[in-house]
């Protein structure tokens, strides 16, 4: 079988890592970089360090409104389908490069199998939600990470091609979790962090709070930006943020003033994973993180009203908070009773790459 498979921002490298490995023994795959994130340390460093096969074609799209972002990929993919013609188009996630990607195949009749389907916020003010959810409707195979995203699915109707096949994300945490922990053992990892600005705290295990934050609703909002920092500024331990471009530019712009927080450079998957997995806690926005904190038994407050990963608020792994500096600052002082909890299975086996691979040869890349 041949695919084209759409890849564009740092969580789609994450999930494309042990797909690929397992598909190409004996399949072709077209891998198609958007260039959505294109920062090297955002995006190069993940394709050496989890080894995923060099792009065929890279759009190199870069940055702009969503509409302009869609529209450039859009056509570009589109050309790239034409040329190569293969029997599915496969999409990863929520980004403007999985929706360009299935809209792309879908009006020229290429079957689109979405993995990560059936996630839901219910906050369509979210351009994440607006993609996953058209991205699903327009489907023909739909891999879930959970049984919840399953029954998401079938409350809008859709039920042909769902599959659960678990996460793949465990898959490559799973794999890489020990080899980030003897990289970066014994204090390894200070010598490779990339600092910025803010104080330079010396970083402890256990003792620092780890914090992301890039989603639009918090960082183009100047009054929520000031209240994460402020709250930030407040907590009893250090806070180290690997910093996104657009937050770092903002956090200039509003001339934040950083005292108990340092920021570094966007940091490479492994690193990354070690900082998660010896963090106090994860204070962030973003989707992927706070699953990465639950598979690596990591607390998290996320801060956002909603979350697509309910799942991770079981037992307060996770707890959710609104942009208000005295919430976040009770939220993130909250006892870690999680921590007494085992954790049930409910992302599957560590496996979903096999599971993947299997729905999709078994159906040929089309739902019955």
């Amino acid at each position: 079988m041949k695919l084209v498979t759409i890849l564009g921002a740092r969580p789609q490298f994450i999930k494309a890592a042990p797909f690929s490995e397992v598909f190409r023994k004996e399949n072709e795959e077209v891998l198609v970089h958007t260039g959505q994130h294109y920062d090297a340390n955002m995006s190069a460093v993940f394709f050496a360090e989890l080894g995923i096969p060099k792009p065929d074609y890279n759009i190199g799209v870069g940055s702009g409104s969503h509409g302009v972002q869609t529209g450039r990929m859009l056509e570009k993919i589109e050309e790239i389908i034409l040329k190569e013609m293969p029997d599915g188009m496969l999409v990863y996630g929520d980004t403007n490069s999985t929706l360009a990607g299935a809209l792309a195949a879908s009006k020229l009749h290429i079957p689109v199998i979405h993995v990560e389907a059936g996630l839901r916020s219910y906050n369509k003010h979210m351009p994440e939600e607006q993609n996953r959810v058209l991205t699903d409707h327009i489907s023909d195979l739909l891999l879930c990470p959970t049984q919840t995203a399953v029954d998401n699915l079938e409350k809008e109707g859709i039920t042909a091609g769902v599959i659960n096949t678990g996460d793949i994300m465990l898959d490559t945490v799973q794999r890489n979790k020990e080899i980030s922990k003897n990289r970066y053992a014994d204090g390894a990892w200070l010598d490779e962090l990339s600092f910025e600005n803010g104080e330079i705290h010396r970083f402890k295990e256990k003792e620092y709070y780890l914090a992301t934050i890039h989603r639009a609703e918090n960082t183009d909002d100047d009054m929520k930006l000031r209240e994460i920092f402020s709250a930030f500024e407040m907590m009893e331990m250090p806070v180290l943020i690997p910093l996104h471009p657009r937050t770092r530019k903002r956090i200039a712009e509003l001339d934040i003033k950083l005292n108990n927080v340092t920021i570094i450079k966007p940091a490479g998957y492994l690193l990354m994973l070690y900082l998660t997995s010896n963090a106090y806690m994860v204070v962030t926005d973003s989707g992927g993180l706070q699953k990465e904190a639950y598979f690596l038994k990591t607390p998290c407050t996320t801060l956002r009203d909603q979350t697509e990963w309910i799942e991770t608020l079981e037992n307060g792994w996770n707890r959710l908070s609104p942009i208000v500096g005295t919430a976040i600052l009770e939220t993130v002082s909250r006892p870690l009773h999680c921590l007494q909890h085992p954790q049930p299975p409910l992302f599957g086996d560590g496996n979903a790459a096999e599971h993947i691979c299997q729905a999709i040869l078994k159906r040929g890349g089309i739902a019955t």
